[in-house]
């Protein structure tokens, strides 16, 4: 078996995102390695669900490209799909449906059945702690179960990439505290990208922090050298609260 530590298992080169006029965001170029959590920090409205959308296969960049796993997601989504668990903010549940009904369907459409799925559902059960929920509507359930429902789906197929989009979200303190126990531990297996505008997420899990605001990469480092001289909430205003902005682009609205 080759060996691929070294391979770029998130790739972005270029990627840029029009509205007609709006940039959602320009020119985001990053490598993430094997085996690295990564947080993709910024305010509100700074581009971070775009990029996520582009790298998971949602939506086509206007320009640039983006990889998983080496797979180009344009020109080789199916492959790149296989390779990639992608939990969006608001996952795509079926509230009529049982998680268990629910995580069989997305199983089958993946190709998963026999002993293979039957594993892959005892597995991703214990993880995401599902057990007393199994049988229960999704929509009966409460946003926290629904996360780890979510968070079941994406990884169902045992990707080796996890993308996750303001994955805590609404969640109270101790979902919080279970669900970053489960980002932390993915880590360790998987090459993990995390949204989200929750400075605490990056402290709590991070290794890597890449900062977005209107639509720009501002900063790639880490969680110790944006907190080397002032707090991380000061840092983050201080980068975020004002930028200068190219003539005839503008910021607004989630993207």
């Amino acid at each position: 078996m080759n060996d691929n530590s070294n391979m770029a298992m998130i790739e972005a080169k270029g990627l840029t995102k029009y509205y007609g006029s709006f940039v959602a965001i320009k020119d985001i170029t990053f490598s993430i390695p094997k085996g690295q959590i990564v947080a993709f920090l910024g305010p509100n409205g700074a581009g971070k669900t775009t990029t996520m959308k582009i790298l998971s296969g949602f939506l086509a960049a206007s320009e640039g490209s983006a990889s998983i796993a080496g797979l180009d997601i344009r020109t080789n989504r199916l492959e790149a799909s296989k390779r990639l668990g992608y939990l969006p903010e608001n996952g795509p549940l079926y509230d009529d449906l049982t998680p268990l009904d629910l995580l069989r369907f997305f199983g089958e459409v993946r190709g998963l059945n026999g002993t293979r799925l039957t594993r892959r559902l005892e597995v991703v059960e214990a993880l995401c702690a599902l057990h007393e929920i199994l049988e229960k509507p999704i929509g009966k359930l409460s946003r926290g179960y629904r996360q780890r429902v979510g968070l079941a789906q994406a990884l169902l197929h045992d990707p080796d990439v996890l993308i996750m989009d303001e994955p805590t979200a609404g969640l109270d303190p101790n979902q919080i505290r279970d669900f970053r126990t489960n980002i932390t531990e993915l880590g360790k297996s998987k090459t993990v990208l995390i949204s989200t505008h929750i400075l605490q997420e990056v402290t709590a899990v991070a290794e890597r922090v890449l900062l977005v605001h209107e639509g720009r990469l501002l900063l790639d480092t880490t969680p110790q050298e944006l907190t080397r001289e002032n707090s991380l909430e000061e840092t983050f205003y201080h980068l975020t609260e004002s930028p200068p902005m190219p003539t005839g682009e503008h910021n607004g609205g989630t993207v």
